[in-house]
């Protein structure tokens, strides 16, 4: 449908193109997937694949939702507030992120699958495998900003020098563990961009008459 690939196309430049988020996109993002939310609620949304993909986009803005309400929360607390708390609402923005841009990826490489490998890649884009998909990318995403918020804590609890130990180990293993994600994720940020638009120039030059 045409309010679907719209959608789509919002969300590639809210998490593809723009260098970063801003009051605009954020807005506009959260009523795009609210109103996509709703839309595959509908009977003419046949239950595909792809509309597995596109759902489980639309429901990681709930994570930005979250974090605009806590944001609100812990302001009218002033300086009260932990940084923990402040942590929490960076982590929440953090797996929105990875989630949309690793979705997003999934979407455009279906789309290459449909275009170039119809047939042979049909037994793969099937609604169960596109569910399993989505808990797998959910989970990973989930582990990693469980990890960034005990190395978080750690940090504001002032285990900046950690004493000899099992929990200065804990400290040294946290810290260098959410150091390496935190640069394989800028990685592998920049490789999705690559990765996009090299699939959907392909698919476009594909439908380009000759």
């Amino acid at each position: 449908m045409k309010d679907l690939r719209r959608y789509l196309a919002l969300k590639y430049i809210q998490y593809l193109v723009l260098s970063s988020s801003n009051a605009v996109s954020t807005l506009l993002g959260l009523l795009g997937s609210a109103y996509t939310m709703i839309l595959l609620q509908s009977a003419k949304v046949s239950s595909k694949s792809t509309a597995v993909l596109i759902s489980s986009l639309a429901q990681a803005d709930i994570l930005v939702l979250l974090s605009l309400v806590s944001d609100v929360v812990l302001g009218s607390f002033g300086a009260s507030v932990s940084p923990a708390a402040s942590a929490m609402v960076r982590i929440l923005l953090t797996a929105n992120t990875h989630v949309s841009c690793v979705l997003l990826s999934c979407v455009a490489f279906e789309a290459y699958l449909i275009t170039f490998l119809p047939s042979e890649s049909r037994p793969l884009r099937t609604v169960r495998n596109a569910r399993l998909l989505c808990r797998v990318i959910w989970a990973l995403v989930a582990a990693e900003c469980a990890l960034f918020l005990v190395d978080e804590h750690l940090r504001a609890g002032g285990a900046s020098s950690p004493s000899p130990g099992p929990l200065g180990l804990l400290f040294q293993l946290c810290a260098a563990a959410a150091a390496l994600l935190r640069s394989l994720s800028y990685i592998l940020g920049i490789l999705l961009r690559i990765i996009n638009v090299y699939i959907y120039y392909k698919i476009f030059f594909s439908m380009t008459p000759r």
